[in-house]
């Protein structure tokens, strides 16, 4: 059986990581967060690495946890267990130092729509859908909850955590879910788009805005503030930013250091 995780990385630094179980709808399942930890660990550790793809292989993007597993294992300690692994699992793509982008090719559900909501960017095509929809199983979708409070706001999210019911890619797009919802056709042409403008920044200048934007959100405003110019002086003397920063007063295009 071909691995859980296929990992492929471009002559750019652009990695691809692909949910490789179509079969049961790339479902958060055991094996699935295990091969997840190691593919992002892998990613963390590789200095080429500029900007990572999340995309799945077949008719869904992921269609949440494993639920043939969960029932099977009806004890506290392995449900807690369960769920931690997946949170760490997602904070593990917000510490990555590089831009994350969602491939979303089809349906996201319950903890796939988390993964959704984790991720950096979004680029749905316009034939997925998007729900947490554990709510109609008995199980309110409290995990995924967190990360799409973050992205929609609190009456969508809401509506979309007590009915389960599905939106659309462009529903997704008007409410902050995804950043753009395309043709099929147009899919990775759009991924492009965002990877091209990514790759040509100083990746110093991302590590640091990425930790930046992250920790800032759940700050309030006065530490935000003090923490923002602190990146930013530190930033600010990097030597992308001096090279930068002279580039444009020259009026000439920079020559990123390496």
């Amino acid at each position: 059986m071909e691995q859980p995780v296929l990992l492929s990385r471009d002559a750019r630094g652009v990695v691809t990581l692909t949910l490789n179980r179509p079969a049961n709808f790339n479902a958060l399942s055991e094996e699935m967060l295990a091969a997840l930890h190691v593919a992002l660990a892998d990613v963390a550790h590789d200095e080429g690495a500029r900007v990572l793809v999340i995309a799945a292989a077949g008719k869904a993007f992921c269609a949440g946890h494993n639920l043939k597993e969960m029932v099977a294992s009806p004890r506290l300690d392995y449900y807690q267990q369960l769920f931690a692994d997946c949170a760490r699992m997602m904070l593990a793509i917000q510490k990555l130092p590089l831009p994350v982008i969602a491939r979303v090719q089809g349906i996201a559900t319950a903890a796939g729509c988390q993964l959704v909501a984790q991720c950096d960017l979004a680029v749905a095509s316009t034939e997925a859908r998007f729900a947490v929809s554990g709510v109609n199983y008995g199980l309110f979708c409290s995990t995924p909850s967190v990360p799409l409070l973050r992205n929609v706001p609190a009456k969508h999210a809401m509506e979309m955590l007590l009915t389960g019911d599905f939106i659309s890619a462009r529903q997704a797009q008007e409410r902050g879910l995804v950043n753009s919802a395309v043709p099929p056709e147009q899919l990775d042409a759009e991924v492009e788009r965002l990877v091209a403008s990514i790759v040509a920044k100083p990746k110093r200048a991302l590590a640091l805005g990425k930790e930046l934007f992250y920790r800032q959100r759940e700050m309030g405003i006065e530490a935000a503030y003090q923490l923002a110019g602190q990146t930013m002086a530190a930033n600010m003397m990097d030597a992308c930013a001096q090279e930068g920063v002279t580039a444009f007063t020259e009026k000439r295009k920079p020559n990123w250091p390496s």
